[in-house]
Parts: structure tokens; C-alpha cells; sequence
């Protein structure tokens, strides 16, 4: 099974701004862009200002991707912090295992956990300061 690596960019309130200009930048395709108001009910409304606020978005290009974000309106936002590793497989007990290793000496930030995008999802920053975001893939990814 193969592990894909990519650059994960967080902005704050920028993001739609950044997957543009970065999609004319990079001659990329963009893969869509879901804002916090497009997510499904999960039992916690969205508030008036999150909704238009990127939750995901994708460009591929040179057969590389960049993925972006923007934070949730509250969110401690620090610049310098807005770059993250994002690996994603379909090998879900890889991505345990990979987990597992990123979380001993570090700060788990989000629970391994099956998400409405993914089948297991969780974020980890190692004993390096480094974040990374796992995201296990379906059968299609």
C-alpha cells in the first residue's frame, strides 16, 4: 500500500484567497474547496461566521498536491504554525501504526477517529513541534 505526503497550508479566514492564487501560481487543477457550511449536520451548528470559512481544499499539480484549511473562528491561530504534513492511506492499520510513533513524546490533537471524510482521521504533533494529519482513505482514494 502506498502512503501519500502532502504540504497541509492553514490559514485564518485567507484560505479561499490562498487556493486561488496558488491554482493560478502552479498552473494546478483544483480538486474543490468545502467550506465549514457545506459539512453536514453533526449535532453542533455551524456559526454565521465559520460557514464560508474553507474547511477543505485541494490542488493538484506536477503530480504533487497542496491541501489547505482555514481554522475554525476561536482557534488559536499563531503565524509560522500554518504548515502541517498531511499523510494519507488506504492501509488503516499502517496509519495506526504511524500515529502510534507521532503521538510517543508528542501531543495527540485530535483522536485517531472515523470522520465524515474519512474512515479514520487524527492529528498529532511529535516531539519536534512538528503536526502532522493522518487520514486514512476509502477504497476509492
Amino acid at each position: 500500500m502506498s502512503l501519500k505526503v502532502a504540504p497541509y497550508i492553514v490559514l485564518d479566514g485567507q484560505c479561499a484567497e490562498a487556493v486561488s492564487f496558488y491554482e493560478k501560481v502552479l498552473g494546478a487543477n483544483n480538486l474543490g474547496v468545502q467550506r465549514f457550511g457545506d459539512q453536514p449536520d453533526l449535532g453542533h451548528p455551524v456559526p454565521e461566521e465559520a460557514k464560508d470559512r474553507v474547511l477543505h481544499a485541494a490542488l493538484e499539480f506536477d503530480g504533487q498536491m497542496l491541501l489547505f484549511s482555514d481554522t475554525f473562528p476561536g482557534n488559536p491561530y499563531k503565524q509560522g504554525d500554518q504548515l502541517t504534513i498531511a499523510l494519507m492511506t488506504k492501509d488503516l492499520e499502517r496509519l495506526q501504526s504511524i500515529y502510534s510513533g507521532l503521538s510517543d513524546g508528542g501531543q495527540v490533537l485530535m483522536e485517531l477517529q472515523e470522520t465524515f471524510w474519512s474512515p479514520s482521521y487524527g492529528m498529532v504533533r511529535d516531539k519536534f513541534g512538528i503536526t502532522w494529519q493522518l487520514s486514512g482513505e476509502g477504497s476509492e482514494g
